[in-house]
């Protein structure tokens, strides 16, 4: 069901941005035409380079290229895609994502979608549990965002419990029974 879909895929700075490529490189072979914005934090776990090979685009991380000023619009990509997923997204993006605040090229395309957007948290246990987090969670469902439940397991702290991002099969799975229902 992803066959001619036009998925953004927002990758933020969590450890669990390894998984983002796996996660778009399951997208394109299913038939949807990926595109990738990624926060600055986000190159410090994963590079643009391995993103642009596995989605086989351009990578957008500023508002323009500073080598030949080329602009990234946040408003062309909001209206582009036919899903905005982010994946991970961190407790900082899912605060911003709920205040408004629009502080890099993620955050306002965010603001700029027309599409649905999927969220994937990933995040240190206590992170997810604090009643911040889930606060803005609540508010971030009430507003449409569709959140994609983080699994219980071994985190990058050493700890266990809920907070991993859910793996990228899971997350493609998801992406299709939303497309599913939708022609139905």
């Amino acid at each position: 069901m992803l066959e001619g879909k036009r998925i953004l895929v927002g990758v933020t700075g969590s450890i669990a941005a390894y998984k983002a490529a796996t996660l778009v490189r399951t997208l394109v072979r299913d038939g949807a035409e990926v595109r990738v914005v990624m926060t600055a934090a986000a190159r410090e776990f994963i590079t643009p380079l391995t993103m642009a090979t596995v989605s086989r685009h351009p990578i957008m991380v500023d508002f323009f290229d500073p080598e030949d000023g080329r602009w990234n619009s946040h408003v062309s990509l909001g209206e582009w895609a036919d899903a905005f997923l982010i994946a991970p997204a961190t407790a900082n993006t899912l605060a911003k994502m709920a205040t408004g605040v629009a502080d890099n090229l993620l955050l306002c395309t965010y603001l700029s979608a027309r599409c649905p957007v999927f969220a994937t948290p990933a995040m240190d246990l206590d992170m997810y549990a604090h009643a911040a987090t889930l606060a803005n969670l609540t508010t971030l469902r009430e507003r449409g965002v569709q959140v994609i439940e983080p699994a219980d397991g071994e985190l990058a702290s050493g700890l266990t419990g809920k907070g991993r991002m859910a793996e990228p099969e899971e997350i493609a799975e998801y992406l299709h029974r939303y497309f599913s229902k939708k022609k139905v």
